[in-house]
């Protein structure tokens, strides 16, 4: 039997313990819920995932509703309102990824105002994974999905008028912050515990018809794994692609790295291929492990992210391998 003075000796030593348990390696306190979204732009994502988290709601939930807050508000590098591709043409890529490893995704999908929600669908109402192009919107027209017009919004009307002038297709590195296209990725834990993440885009502004990012893509543009946290991108698609990214970040965190950590190794990965090419373009990693611990690595200077809990709401600067 436990006598008083056993009783307050073991209390004493495991207090320490709780209080170490529940501090994060950023140095702040570890909350959960969380979300955590690329870019300042789209940071009212997560005021959107918040509502949903704060109601314990579910992260796949949330990270839904951010980001369709963020398809239908932001006129320039998500949605509808997004920069056409060569044709003219607006094309989305979208995925989801829930505490369960189901997954959706669209590529290359036209004139549906929220591919992240088609993606979800596809996800819990078909065996597959993937839907593109006629196909895509096909099906999101027969779940009740509306056709909304093609005509571009004004911005990128005339952001297409001007790049006409020329042609030229040279992406450039952090372009989101001068409002002319990428892409939003939001990574939520929610009050159970539980993961879940969406990433939705334009894609490259005046990309070749067809063309898909790595937004649509599991392991490219998202990655959960509820035992480990989870990953997502910004940046050149096809340069992640190359390297499977955000399972890789994933990982990395499942080997013991803290997510800044994971991060910036498969940042370094990039690097290592072929370190001249990636001077001129922008890549970068965002990740929140199981513990609410969180971190973003990016190849360039520029790109910030966003993170919501009951105990903070910041933006905050990544850490980068080039400043140029």
């Amino acid at each position: 039997m436990l006598n008083r003075r056993k009783f307050l000796q073991l209390s004493s030593l495991s207090a320490p313990l709780l209080s170490i348990k529940n501090i994060a390696t950023n140095g702040d306190a570890y909350t959960k819920p969380i979300v955590i979204s690329t870019w300042e732009t789209y940071k009212g994502g997560n005021t959107e995932a918040w509502k949903v988290l704060a109601a314990n709601g579910r992260s796949l939930d949330a990270v839904e509703a951010g980001a369709r807050y963020v398809e239908s508000t932001i006129d320039c590098c998500v949605g509808l309102g997004g920069n056409p591709d060569r044709d003219g043409i607006v094309t989305l890529d979208a995925c989801i990824m829930d505490e369960h490893a189901n997954c959706g995704a669209v590529g290359a999908i036209q004139q549906i105002l929220h591919p992240v929600s088609v993606a979800r669908k596809i996800m819990e109402t078909t065996p597959h994974i993937m839907l593109v192009g006629d196909g895509a919107q096909q099906f999101a027209l027969e779940n009740g999905f509306k056709k909304e017009s093609k005509n571009l919004s004004p911005s990128a009307e005339a952001a297409y008028k001007e790049w006409l002038k020329k042609s030229e297709y040279k992406p450039e590195i952090n372009i989101e912050n001068k409002k002319s296209h990428d892409t939003v990725g939001l990574i939520a834990l929610d009050a159970f515990g539980n993961m879940s993440g969406a990433v939705t885009t334009s894609g490259m502004a005046f990309k070749i018809h067809g063309r898909v990012g790595d937004s649509a893509i599991i392991g490219a543009g998202l990655f959960v794994d509820n035992e480990v946290g989870a990953a997502t991108s910004t940046g050149v698609g096809e340069e992640n692609m190359r390297i499977c990214g955000t399972h890789l970040v994933v990982e990395f965190m499942r080997q013991g790295d803290s997510p800044e950590m994971a991060c910036r190794k498969a940042v370094n990965r990039v690097v290592k291929r072929d370190m001249a090419k990636a001077k001129t373009f922008q890549l970068a990693f965002l990740a929140l492990n199981k513990k609410g611990e969180y971190g973003a690595y990016a190849l360039q200077k520029g790109f910030v992210y966003c993170v919501k809990s009951n105990g903070e709401e910041k933006t905050i600067a990544s850490k980068y391998v080039f400043e140029i």
